[in-house]
């Protein structure tokens, strides 16, 4: 069955919340019910019938066109089925996700899968800053699934993350994997400076290095550790790059140890 789809009728003058959107949320529900779901809005209320073009389909699978980067909080609280957009999106895009797979064929703006728990996020273009990170006042940020950044991401990705796995195909920003937990984060292109700043536990893999580690950060030597094969396979299905980088031998880092200083860091002998 082909899926549902919703055509931005014209660029929003406002910024718009599609939380309401979920697959789990319009199944059941006959277009005109959904044409009547109220969105918030910053200024004018409005529905999706204002904004949208609708074609019914399975709401198990939601098709998003002509998308505008002041469309926030798409996915937010997705628990299963699909959501494909085509263009950019705005903030939080996948906040607190449990499950199911939204994927983004543009640019999304900053919390892109914060505090995410289980579900699979890929994001062809660009991410903001925050990726997978917490917001003010909460003690961790993601906590389960996968995220997958087909180009560069800002600063502070994977901010006190928890759990999950998080892999950037392009450059990262500053403080990447700051104050981590535990998870797994990997970075195939060049990061910023101070990876893993304040790290308790976790992973973090630099294929092509960085601008500068923390000297809290003790040189281990450079090993080919099962784990990292292991590892390899895993996050292959997420991005064959990374899991071929990930089978070359890495330098590791100890750290950091201002901290509990039971984290790694890998670094590409190459870098």
């Amino acid at each position: 069955m082909s899926p549902l789809v919703l055509t931005l009728r014209q660029a929003p003058d406002q910024r718009l919340d599609l939380s309401p959107l979920l697959p789990h949320l319009l199944a059941g529900r006959t277009a005109a019910e959904i044409e009547k779901l109220a969105l918030q809005t910053t200024r004018t209320p409005a529905t999706v019938g204002d904004l949208f073009r609708l074609r019914m389909g399975d709401a198990a699978r939601i098709r998003i066109e002509g998308a505008h980067e002041r469309l926030d909080r798409i996915g937010h609280a997705m628990t299963d089925g699909e959501i494909v957009v085509e263009g950019d999106v705005g903030a939080q895009a996948g906040r607190l996700m449990r499950g199911g797979s939204l994927v983004i064929r543009g640019s999304a703006g900053p919390w892109a899968g914060s505090a995410m728990v289980g579900g699979r996020l890929e994001i062809l273009r660009d991410a903001g800053d925050h990726l997978g990170g917490p917001f003010a006042g909460e003690t961790v940020g993601m906590r389960g699934g996968a995220i997958v950044v087909r180009g560069r991401a800002g600063s502070r990705a994977a901010d006190r993350m928890r759990r999950g796995t998080i892999v950037v195909e392009g450059p990262c920003g500053p403080y990447a994997g700051s104050r981590m937990i535990a998870g797994t984060l990997v970075l195939l292109r060049r990061a910023g400076p101070l990876p893993g700043y304040l790290m308790k536990r976790g992973t973090i893999v630099l294929g092509a290095g960085c601008d500068g580690l923390s000297p809290t950060f003790i040189d281990c030597g450079v090993h080919a550790l099962v784990a990292m094969r292991l590892l390899s396979d895993f996050v292959a299905p997420l991005s064959r790059r990374a899991g071929a980088s990930l089978r070359a031998p890495l330098r590791r880092y100890a750290g950091d140890m201002a901290v509990l200083g039971k984290g790694e860091i890998f670094v590409g002998t190459g870098s």
